[in-house]
């Protein structure tokens, strides 16, 4: 059938009129999504932000349909983007218009409404579980409570720590019998009904040691707890602190398996070692100002018998310093997890300054006393002898020797919150040694040393840190004290801008002698830039190494700053303000430095 010219060309006109604006009506493309209303809330903007499925079409053309169910869905996810903070009635609004290249800047209106409040909460554990003291605690320090707002992650983070907490401290057969939070929108509150029940609480049962080097027995000592005591986690992790210390396995994996507690409750423990590569090996180069270029090998066998027994040598030799320290370790498990170590170290130093030479024995047990303190007593024997000057006459050296018998005592606290980058908390070291005239020793003394530095965290990941120490020696005779056991001021971990050994007592030739005492301070500013890796940092030191009177020199400095995953690289410059014509002192340091 044909149609009449007159209707044919009608319609032919028609679709041409039409054909241009059929794909702007069918397609367009999301060019951003805005969000307003929420200015101020970051945390729930942006949740919102990554519930929305539209900034995963950012830049596709979609056909129209498509589009629609996109803006329409937004709406619903932003909806439920605000239940976990509480806001149940937000009134929301999409506007979505077009530009002429058919772009569309989707804006999302969000009006929060007024939040859910807790009505009612029954929190509760029913059993043994909930006579206990600490599970006691954790009912009454549960969140949120009623009047304050309903927030899901408040509430879910103090319910798995209770559920977390049960199996800690072993009830393993804890379970719920309610758990139900009843949202009613129209009074804008929420019921919270939460019970356990924790079932009986499971004792320590036998703990076996899958491995196949040590001798049978050896690593039994590492377990503190007695058989039939009740179980908790903190002694499976001080057991695995202790396993890690002895470096001797590379893979550590402690299993409890109360499937298999015997009639009594009590929960067998296994524990699977995996022995780690017996040598480890370092070489390396070294140079100091004073030192001269030099070379660093070392060698550290792990363990060198059956009962766990260690082996370390140490050698650095410098053009004008060499150093040599061996040490033989035993594992030492009564009363304090530690180590019983026997050492021989030698020194060498032949600086435009001084002519030094001493061996030193050592014998020494150390021992952790809990999570922040260690201690190590020690017997030491040294033998030292050492020059400044020339005989004038001979041309000969002219020597002082000094022989020291001597025990020491070491205390270390540390309680930081982290031990690569601490940003809260303190450490200090106290030592504390002395020897008695003609018991071993050419002269009477008593020396006493004590290093703190105290970490404050300051906005996101700025730091101050500020930094003591002080040090005094009672002896009638300064002069039988080796220069080893003076004390000296200067250099990166004492007074920045001057150098090392630089600040105190000088001979006529102006080289230092060491002091009696040393009294030296530091207070750090770290600027980390955008919470990044990078940063800088101002500083000023003050102190002095002294006999009789204190008299203190201030060095100032800025450093750069780079947070490693093996700890902080400083690069320091100072310069020391007693001495304006001076040159600017450099310094690189690796690590914590607790």
């Amino acid at each position: 059938m044909r149609l009449p010219p007159i209707l044919r060309n009608g319609l032919l006109a028609l679709a041409l009129l039409l054909a241009p604006a059929l794909p702007a009506l069918a397609r367009g493309s999301i060019e951003r999504v805005e969000i307003v209303g929420l200015e101020g809330d970051e945390a729930i903007e942006q949740n919102v932000r990554l519930a929305l499925g539209l900034d995963d079409t950012l830049g596709q053309v979609h056909g129209e349909s498509r589009l629609e169910y996109l803006l329409l869905r937004a709406e619903k996810e932003a909806r439920q983007a605000l239940e976990p903070f509480g806001y149940y009635s937000p009134q929301i609004r999409v506007d979505a218009p077009r530009d002429e290249g058919d772009r569309i800047v989707v804006t999302i209106h969000i009006d929060k409404g007024e939040p859910v409040k807790v009505r009612d909460a029954h929190v509760a554990i029913v059993g043994p579980g909930g006579e206990d003291q600490y599970l006691r605690r954790d009912l009454e320090a549960f969140h949120p409570v009623p009047g304050e707002v309903f927030d899901h992650g408040v509430y879910e983070g103090h319910k798995d720590g209770i559920t977390r907490r049960l199996a800690e401290r072993g009830y393993f057969d804890a379970d719920f019998m309610q758990r139900q939070v009843r949202v009613t929108r129209a009074d804008a509150s929420a019921d919270i009904d939460l019970v356990w029940d924790s079932g009986f609480r499971y004792d320590m049962g036998p703990t076996t040691f899958h491995q196949d080097y040590f001798r049978p027995g050896l690593l039994d000592k590492l377990v503190t707890w007695e058989e039939g005591s009740y179980f908790h986690q903190g002694k499976l992790d001080r057991l695995r602190e202790s396993l890690v210390r002895l470096d001797y396995f590379s893979a550590i994996d402690i299993q409890v398996k109360p499937e298999e507690a015997d009639e009594d409750l009590r929960v067998p423990v296994e524990v699977n070692l995996v022995l780690a590569k017996r040598n480890i090996y370092t070489a390396g180069l070294s140079y100091g100002t004073e030192s001269g270029t030099g070379v660093r090998f070392g060698v550290e066998r792990r363990y060198v018998n059956d009962r766990g027994h260690k082996l370390n040598w140490d050698m650095d030799w410098a053009q004008k310093r060499k150093t040599f320290l061996t040490q033989y370790r035993i594992p030492a498990f009564a009363w304090l997890d530690g180590w019983y170590a026997f050492s021989l170290g030698a020194y060498d130093e032949q600086t435009d300054y001084i002519d030094l030479r001493n061996v030193k024995l050592s014998a020494s047990r150390s021992g952790e006393i809990n999570q922040h303190w260690t201690a190590v007593a020690s017997l030491n024997a040294l033998r030292e002898r050492w020059s400044y000057d020339m005989d004038l006459a001979t041309g000969q050296r002219l020597y002082t020797y000094s022989t020291l018998l001597y025990p020491e005592l070491t205390a270390t606290y540390v309680d930081v919150d982290d031990r690569l980058f601490p940003r809260r908390g303190i450490s200090a070291t106290a030592v504390l040694r002395g020897g008695v005239e003609n018991v071993g020793s050419d002269t009477s003394f008593i020396q006493g040393q004590l290093t703190a530095t105290w970490f404050k965290g300051l906005g996101q990941s700025d730091r101050l840190i500020v930094r003591g120490e002080a040090g005094s020696t009672w002896t009638s005779e300064l002069v039988a004290m080796p220069p080893s056991l003076r004390f000296f001021a200067g250099g990166d971990r004492s007074i920045r801008g001057y150098a090392w050994r630089e600040v105190g007592p000088r001979t006529a030739d102006d080289f230092a002698l060491g002091a009696k005492n040393v009294l030296t301070g530091s207070v750090e500013y770290e600027r980390y830039f955008g919470g990044g890796p990078w940063g800088g940092a101002v500083f000023v030191d003050a102190g002095d190494a002294f006999d009789d009177e204190f008299d203190p020199h201030v060095g100032v400095g800025i450093g750069a700053r780079w947070r490693s995953p093996v700890g902080p690289v400083r690069i320091d410059i100072a310069h020391g303000l007693d001495h304006p014509d001076s040159g600017f002192q450099i310094y690189l340091s690796l690590g914590a430095n607790l």
